[in-house]
């Protein structure tokens, strides 16, 4: 079960997350360096000072730069649905149809809110502090702050309602490269684990595992033999682990290593 916490986080290198789902929603300071996130065919970027929402159940990609000779510097405060119902219930707060659908929502630093954080990165400061109750308080201190400066944020944060069950074809071949586990796709199609395989079976015939297996390794032969991309510039982006991982996958469906592509077209 996700839970709600309060995590500074400091990179000194590039670093591309494999995990691209985000289970529960996420306010970001970014202290230093940026943070580039993609979602479909759009980018979004967060710099130094920019205070942002990540929302919950969305399939992205980011890359965390650190700035020139510095790091890359967070504060990450992240939302558990169990707090937040809370909140809702002991405060009355519903949230009504909202048409923001972007997966990362930009906040306003006023006043209050950089008061706020403040007292955060000294509070932060004192692992005594740190405690589960403390932490709550602090989170629900912010949420009041950023709901009163932007009111439509309710409509996020106080949503509750599962994703309900869309077209699973169109969806799979949209985000076929996502690094995740079945059941996300399931539960981001609007399926238990077991429908989503029958499912799939009968739009696909074969398993998902075949199938993505398969599109993941056709998308990369055409990107290296028609795009010119080397092997490490791809792998990641088309949902592989590691590079080991993928040159093996490709040599033993293409029958010869994604270097050699040249070469077994002669």
């Amino acid at each position: 079960m996700e839970k709600s916490d309060i995590v500074y986080s400091c990179y000194h290198e590039t670093s591309r997350n494999g995990e691209n789902f985000v289970p529960q929603h996420v306010l970001t300071l970014q202290i230093s360096g940026s943070f580039d996130l993609s979602y479909g065919q759009k980018k979004y970027v967060a710099n130094e000072g920019d205070f942002y929402l990540l929302r919950k159940n969305q399939l992205v990609k980011f890359t965390k730069r650190p700035a020139t000779n510095k790091t890359f510097e967070s504060l990450n405060i992240f939302l558990s649905d169990e707090i937040l119902r809370t909140m809702a219930k002991d405060y009355h707060l519903v949230s009504v149809q909202s048409e923001v659908s972007l997966p990362m929502i930009a906040i306003e630093v006023n006043d209050v809110l950089q008061n706020y954080i403040t007292s955060l990165k000294t509070i932060l400061e004192n692992p005594k502090l740190l405690t589960k109750d403390f932490i709550d308080l602090k989170i629900k201190e912010l949420l009041f702050i950023l709901i009163e400066a932007q009111p439509e944020l309710k409509n996020i944060f106080f949503d509750f309602s599962e994703p309900f069950k869309i077209d699973l074809e169109s969806f799979m071949i949209k985000n076929y490269m996502y690094n995740v586990n079945l059941d996300r796709f399931a539960y981001l199609t609007g399926r238990s684990l077991a429908t989503f395989k029958r499912d799939f079976e009968k739009v696909f015939h074969t398993s998902p595992h075949k199938w993505i297996l398969q599109k993941r390794l056709d998308e990369a032969h055409y990107l290296i033999n028609e795009q010119k991309k080397s092997p490490s510039e791809i792998y990641v982006d088309l949902g592989f682990e590691d590079l080991s991982h993928f040159s093996y996958a490709f040599k033993k469906h293409f029958g010869y290593s994604p270097n050699n592509i040249t070469l077994s077209n002669r």
